[in-house]
């Protein structure tokens, strides 16, 4: 007898159906074909177990299972389920019309126990679009794939609990989610605010500017002078997350495996910090199973690199291309598939490898040519992509020691929230630029215009400071951004002051 039951397999940020046909004829063996990694054909083994131990049995005939399109490569585990239910119903053990109405994803222990996958959301938005009833898939990921509208979520534990459920014996109850009211209730929850930063006033303005703009930053200062500190604390005043983005960002989370049991959806920014020693392709994303990197996981929130100087050159050196294009496409010989990777990038370093360069109190003890040569470990090209170089300096004990309360997190958003209203109205006819840091040299010209008093300030600071031809733009996009956050129409000669102090790195002479 022939059945068909369906999977579903999930390339980048997107899923596929798989026809999984169960043939059970006259003749001995189990035949699995259509292009299965070893997980894959690993199942004939769990499923034999999980079925003896629940009272069913892998037919003693002919069993051959197709998985379709043959040409796509089948991975993981998580087809174990789709399978066990072709068999169960191909060899008349069970008998349901429904079987076909449904996506059925599932690992199974030896036991029947059903264990979690990854990608259900992506996986759920595919079987809404393909027309099925349902998608039967471990209780674990249910309230992740609940976020989709108009699809009956299955969460089951154990292969008996499918089995009832399609001979009537107990029918699973739907995962029920209120995608609008979860996005509500969690928006605006983070433990980290801006007022518990004693201090570094003229950081948090440079970290205002930042977020208003979508500018990348770099934090330069000695060790404990708080870099580490504000940067977890850019994502409190970065706008909400939309509902758009939110189930973007969920999706890529789902496909890397990283939503938890009881989180259904991301509402807050994403903030990732990986350590220096992470690997290009951790990074970026890809492998022989393809993953998204972090620079995916970050995608729409905050990509956090410390102690920058210490990552390999090669690592940053991938991260150029999505800097600019905002998405990563992995190629290999067999495939190729697109991360997209809109991340706001915040560095830290030190100004030495001692530390101490430049410190108010404390003498730097690196020999000549040494801070010259770690500020190299990171390229030119790399730097000419983050438009705020800010110097951080350690906090005296009297700031330390004020009683006064610092400005919430909340009074900055709602200034910096105000600024990109401005941003996405002048944007609104150009859908690949959402922030003044993404603007184009056109738009630059057209939208950067400064007064005579401003090109005489502009380039009185580029012959006094000695800014290099890369500062330029830098600085009339942040200039733009500081504009905006004043609620000006036109750049003054304030806003220009404000950007330039912004450019440390490219100052002739800062590191001797």
């Amino acid at each position: 007898m022939l059945v068909k039951t369906y999977g579903s397999a999930v390339y980048g940020v997107n899923a596929t159906t798989i026809t999984v046909e169960v043939n059970v004829s006259e003749g001995i063996k189990f035949f699995l074909v259509g292009l299965p990694d070893n997980a894959v054909k690993e199942s004939q083994q769990r499923i034999e177990a999980a079925l003896k131990n629940n009272g069913y049995k892998m037919p003693g005939k002919k069993v051959v299972v197709n998985m379709a399109p043959a040409d796509i490569r089948k991975e993981g585990s998580s087809y174990d389920l789709t399978i066990a239910m072709g068999v169960l119903a191909a060899s008349e053990q069970i008998f349901t019309p429904d079987l076909e109405k449904y996506i059925i994803m599932g690992e199974l222990s030896l036991d029947g126990s059903v264990l979690p996958i990854k990608g259900s959301l992506p996986i759920a938005i595919e079987a809404l679009k393909k027309g099925f009833k349902g998608f039967i898939l471990p209780k674990e990921n249910a309230r992740e794939a609940a976020i989709v509208d108009k699809l009956e979520v299955l969460g089951v534990s154990n292969i008996r609990e499918v089995i009832d459920h399609f001979t009537g014996d107990a029918i699973i109850q739907p995962e029920v989610f209120n995608t609008r009211e979860e996005f509500m209730n969690k928006q605006s929850q983070s433990e980290f605010d801006f007022s518990d930063v004693k201090g570094q006033e003229n950081i948090k303005r440079a970290l205002e500017i930042s977020a208003a703009g979508g500018h990348n930053v770099i934090l330069i200062g000695p060790p404990g002078a708080g870099k580490t500190m504000l940067a977890k604390r850019l994502p409190t005043i970065l706008p909400p997350l939309t509902l758009v983005e939110a189930l973007e960002t969920t999706k890529i989370h789902s496909v890397a495996g990283k939503m938890g049991k009881e989180k259904g959806l991301i509402s807050v920014r994403p903030f990732r910090s990986p350590h220096h020693t992470i690997s290009d392709v951790a990074l970026v994303g890809g492998g022989g199973i393809p993953q998204p990197g972090e620079i995916s996981l970050a995608h729409n929130g905050v990509l956090f690199l410390d102690e920058l100087p210490e990552f390999k050159r090669t690592v940053l050196e991938v991260m150029r291309q999505p800097l600019e294009e905002r998405k990563i496409t992995v190629s290999r010989a067999r495939f190729s598939v697109e991360y997209p990777a809109s991340f706001m990038l915040i560095a830290s370093m030190n100004p030495c490898p001692c530390g101490y360069y430049n410190h108010p109190e404390k003498d730097c003890v690196c020999g000549p040519g040494i801070v010259q040569k770690y500020l190299s470990k990171v390229s030119g090209p790399l730097l000419d992509r983050i438009d705020l170089h800010i110097e951080v300096t350690p906090v005296s004990f009297n700031e330390l020691n004020k009683e006064r309360q610092s400005e919430h997190s909340s009074d900055v958003r709602a200034r910096v929230i105000a600024a990109r209203q401005i941003q996405a109205e002048r944007y609104k006819d150009t859908p690949e630029i959402f922030c003044n840091a993404q603007m184009n040299t056109k738009q630059l010209r057209s939208l950067c215009k400064l007064s005579e008093a401003g090109n005489s300030l502009l380039k009185n600071a580029m012959d006094r400071l000695g800014l290099s031809a890369r500062a330029y733009d830098r600085i009339l996009k942040v200039a733009r951004t500081i504009a905006d956050l004043a609620n000006a129409t036109d750049i003054g000669t304030e806003h220009l002051a404000e950007a330039i102090q912004y450019r440390s790195l490219d100052r002739d002479g800062w590191a001797g």
